[in-house]
């Protein structure tokens, strides 16, 4: 058996765990100014509370280190952060980050809609997808006065489709490339994006990149914004973003020789952060910046190249570390095992509301949140309600031996991810996402009811 993580350490200890308002007072954790017990007793749980000066902070951090470290003063092209929407999406958290000055990263047509219903410029948006639909790319080309700023392309053939449909509606679509670079970054092989033997991008070794950026070059109803790359996710080494802006400025280099030219270069997301005690502190938005800054530079100037703008997209550590996921204790029992034995703890949701855990073995931390985490521990597993062996929260971690029914869970760090992939697996009601500010409280997405699942029933609902 592997060691196990201990019990998330308390905000004050290990800050990088938790959202900015987070703190213990008499014992019980508060986030956002209001008490956990307080939250579970009138909002219910399982409930996931985000902390929405967090989310604010963070947004801004991002933006604010972007256009600091690629300032047009010291001759770079200018820099940009956009919210990865995948991580998280709602219209509150939308305004929250393009308030704060972000783009908006999509990929689905639902993601691209809500951005727009929720009020971001068009300018700032982006839409991405391996297999894009008609209705995804009409959108993208037909909202505002111009389309969105980028739609990033993925495959060959997607240059005479975006083309057709906007000749069709007299528009001209701004587009990116998205380049798979070689080079693999990821704490899983199904999150590692960069590598050749994968569904997205087209390749650089292979030129496939070079060859559809000319593509679109020769095709009137395009208009070649760059080059995009996203090498994976939860990556703390930064070499490997540096090494893929330098492979992707050599392509821009060999593009400019054909008097094609890359005004921006996006240098995609997957920045690492924080889940357990065992996680090392993720680099600082700053650091970051700075690093992909030095290597743009310096692969500018190694090309004799002008610096093009430079973005990225930061979801998962924009919103990951802002959400705290609370639990309500049902069933604890002890389960006999060669080492002695094991808590298995029950509690009211699982892998419905984080399937990352069975998905990429992911690891998570939990304290508890109801009373101050005192006395001897016992190894504990921290389990769902749903009829499936692997619904596992935490595999392995350390709890008081009198953690009993009733007691409140929390588990941090699953505002990305969490609500993004939730499911209703054994016909479970999705928690709602309530956000959290100075002791006041407001739903960001509603929780599920049982009426509403049965809603969607054509037998219970004929029309």
């Amino acid at each position: 058996m592997n060691a196990p993580h201990l019990t998330c350490p308390d905000p004050s200890d290990r800050p990088d765990l938790w959202p900015w308002s987070a703190r213990r007072h008499d014992g019980v954790l508060h986030i956002g100014g209001l008490l956990a017990t307080d939250i579970a007793h009138q909002w219910g749980t399982p409930i996931y509370v985000l902390d929405e000066g967090d989310l604010e902070g963070r947004a801004l951090t991002w933006v604010s280190a972007m256009a600091e470290e690629f300032w047009d003063g010291y001759g770079m092209g200018g820099g940009s952060a956009y919210f990865a929407a995948k991580a998280f999406m709602s219209a509150g958290v939308i305004h929250t980050v393009t308030a704060a000055g972000m783009g908006v990263d999509t990929a689905s047509l639902g993601e691209l809609t809500c951005a727009l219903e929720a009020g971001a410029d068009p300018d700032r948006i982006g839409l991405h997808g391996n297999n894009k639909s008609d209705d995804e790319i009409r959108l993208a080309i037909s909202a505002g006065e111009r389309g969105i700023g980028r739609i990033v392309i993925d495959a060959p053939a997607e240059v005479e489709r975006i083309a057709t449909i906007a000749r069709q509606l007299g528009r001209r679509a701004r587009v990116m490339i998205r380049v798979t670079t070689g080079v693999h970054a990821g704490g899983h092989d199904f999150i590692a994006t960069a590598h050749e033997d994968q569904k997205f991008g087209l390749s650089l070794v292979s030129g496939a990149a070079y060859r559809v950026a000319r593509a679109v070059c020769e095709t009137e109803e395009l208009d070649f914004v760059g080059l995009h790359s996203h090498i994976g996710s939860q990556i703390f080494d930064l070499e490997a973003f540096t090494e893929s802006a330098s492979r992707l400025m050599g392509l821009a280099k060999q593009l400019a020789a054909e008097g094609i030219e890359c005004r921006e270069v996006d240098l995609g997301g997957g920045y690492a952060i924080t889940y357990t005690a065992a996680d090392p502190v993720p680099p600082t938005q700053k650091e970051v910046a700075r690093s992909l800054a030095t290597a743009v530079r310096e692969a500018c100037a190694r090309h004799n190249l002008k610096v093009p703008h430079i973005s990225i997209e930061p979801g998962r550590s924009t919103i990951g570390p802002t959400t705290v996921t609370l639990y309500r204790v049902g069933t604890v029992k002890r389960v006999p095992i060669d080492e002695g034995e094991r808590l298995y703890v029950s509690v009211d949701g699982g892998m419905s509301d984080n399937i990352r855990p069975a998905l990429y073995n992911a690891k998570y931390c939990v304290t508890l949140a109801n009373r101050a985490p005192t006395g001897p521990t016992a190894l504990s597993r921290i389990v769902g309600k749903h009829c499936e062996s692997g619904d596992i929260i935490i595999a392995d971690t350390l709890l008081p031996a009198d953690v009993a029914p009733g007691d409140l869970l929390a588990v941090p760090a699953t505002g990305a991810y969490g609500h993004a992939m939730s499911s209703n697996y054994n016909m479970l009601t999705r928690p709602g996402t309530l956000a959290v500010r100075d002791g006041e409280a407001r739903w960001l997405i509603y929780p599920e009811t049982v009426s509403d699942l049965l809603d969607r029933d054509a037998t219970l609902n004929p029309q």
